[in-house]
């Protein structure tokens, strides 16, 4: 099964709104702040929110996501690629 991994900071608007979407939309997902993490901070530095899709050990960086989105949107679009 995949799972929905939001790469985020504190103190951010841009995550804080989307994980509050995330939130509101019943979405499953795990929260990992971007400056705890050596290697994420590495690559996702200026980039965050970032969402990624993991599945066993494979990993893919899902497209960035509209801040415009609704929660019913944000779900409908996490559908349509294939994260829930």
């Amino acid at each position: 099964m995949a799972q929905l991994v939001l790469i985020t900071r504190d103190g951010c608007c841009l995550c804080q709104g989307l994980e509050e979407k995330l939130t509101a939309s019943a979405v499953l997902f795990e929260r990992i702040d971007v400056d705890s993490h050596p290697q994420l901070l590495t690559r996702f530095d200026l980039e965050v929110p970032v969402l990624l899709l993991r599945q066993g050990e494979a990993e893919a960086v899902l497209p960035r996501v509209s801040p415009r989105l609704s929660p019913p949107q944000l779900r409908a679009w996490l559908e349509q690629q294939g994260a829930l």
